[in-house]
């Protein structure tokens, strides 16, 4: 009697069913990946005659499907999602890693990167200068200190001088304004990150040469020029005669003195009104952490009331040469196996991996109308089994009432 194709075929149904579910009850579950059933027909040999009817039908494996979920926007900037392939690499507090596709993250009180079970976010750290440091992979803090004052040390600029400008004809006075022909301002920042403005005033003297005087809070620094601004015939700093840069040692409030490169090689003489395009210095003032951003290559910038942003740290980010091997593990994460391989590590956007998208959620990929019509299919499967059952004993039963 065929009772056992009937079971068989109850048990994979119902074992069908549960994997549906599962789905089905995940379908909202950030990072979630769909599963699926595969079957396979059962004989007593592989020699069988193909007038062998078989044994019925067993399931073969249940595997995850890690096709790539819809991503949504939130307004959260530790919420990330990895658009392409690879994972999350976290790091539990008893040191175990795993990986996860669920991007829901925040920091804890110690300024790491967690998961809501508190598993710390591992990449690569950078060091005091903002630079990210590639190797091993580590958890992921951000540092909230103030950001340390940094001196000026160079000053280059970017400015057209008006050719047309006839020669003052007397001496730099910066309180006389017919004794200069244009003017402009910077601030420079001491060791400790105090400011002190310096102002640039450019004489002309001749045709195509320049005097540059400069004051410091209001008060001249040397007796002359601190520089001068030859140019040639096409309007260009000529540095065959004007060496770039020049060297001003310019006094603070503290009382002592900060010696500033200042390069002009681009500035211009044109015949055009006297515009400032660009003035840079290196130099800043102590910062507090007012925010942060994270890049696609996964890069965490902090933001500092000072205007300057510091690298932080990068996310790592992890690929398997077969991701269907990978063991569950519950909570939307996953640990490595002999079948999955050893992971690969590395930066988002290198080597296939995708890009990281931060103010955004990966979403579940199951295809909640594909599993609905599933679910259909398996009950009608698990009916008709059922009925095969039936039939048996049907068959046993007029059998048994042979007289």
């Amino acid at each position: 009697m065929g009772f056992q194709h009937g079971l068989s075929g109850l048990n994979a149904a119902a074992r069908n069913l549960d994997v549906i579910g599962h789905n089905v009850s995940n379908a909202n579950t950030v990072g979630t990946k769909t599963t699926r059933v595969e079957f396979a027909d059962t004989y007593a040999s592989a020699g069988a005659s193909s007038t062998f009817t078989g044994l019925g039908v067993a399931v073969q494996d249940v595997n995850q499907q890690f096709s790539q979920g819809d991503l949504t926007s939130t307004n959260n900037p530790l919420d990330m999602a990895v658009n392409g392939s690879g994972f999350f690499r976290i790091e539990a507090p008893t040191g175990e890693i795993s990986y996860t596709r669920n991007g829901q993250f925040k920091l804890d009180r110690e300024g790491y990167v967690v998961t809501s079970q508190g598993a710390r976010l591992t990449g690569f750290p950078a060091d005091g200068n903002g630079r990210i440091q590639q190797g091993v992979a580590g958890a992921l803090n951000l540092d909230r200190a103030n950001l340390s004052p940094s001196m000026t040390t160079s000053v280059d600029a970017e400015l057209n001088l008006d050719s047309r400008e006839a020669a003052p004809g007397v001496a730099f006075d910066p309180a006389d304004a017919t004794s200069f022909n244009a003017a402009t301002s910077i601030k420079v920042f001491d060791e400790q990150g105090r400011d002190t403005t310096v102002a640039l005033y450019f004489q002309k003297t001749a045709n195509n040469s320049w005097d540059i005087y400069a004051t410091s809070d209001g008060t001249q620094i040397g007796a002359g020029a601190v520089g001068q601004l030859a140019f040639d015939n096409a309007g260009a700093v000529d540095q065959g005669v004007t060496p770039m840069p020049f060297t001003v040692a310019v006094p603070t409030a503290s009382g002592g003195t900060v010696t500033v490169d200042v390069d002009m090689g681009n500035v211009t003489q044109y015949g055009s009104i006297f515009g400032v395009t660009a003035l840079n210095q290196d130099g800043y003032t102590t910062g507090q952490m007012v925010g942060f951003s994270i890049a696609k290559d996964g890069t965490i910038m902090a933001r500092y009331t000072n205007g300057e942003t510091r690298a932080q740290g990068q996310i790592a980010l992890a690929n398997f040469a077969n991701s269907q091997g990978l063991a569950a593990m519950g909570n939307n994460q996953w640990t490595e196996t002999a079948e999955s391989g050893a992971p690969l590590v590395g930066a988002p956007g290198s080597a296939g991996m995708g890009a990281i998208q931060s103010g955004a959620l990966e979403q579940s990929n199951v295809d909640l109308t594909g599993e609905l019509v599933s679910m259909i299919m398996a009950q009608r499967s698990y009916q008709a089994n059922a009925q095969t059952i039936r039939t048996q004993d049907q068959i046993l039963q007029t059998i048994v009432n042979i007289r």
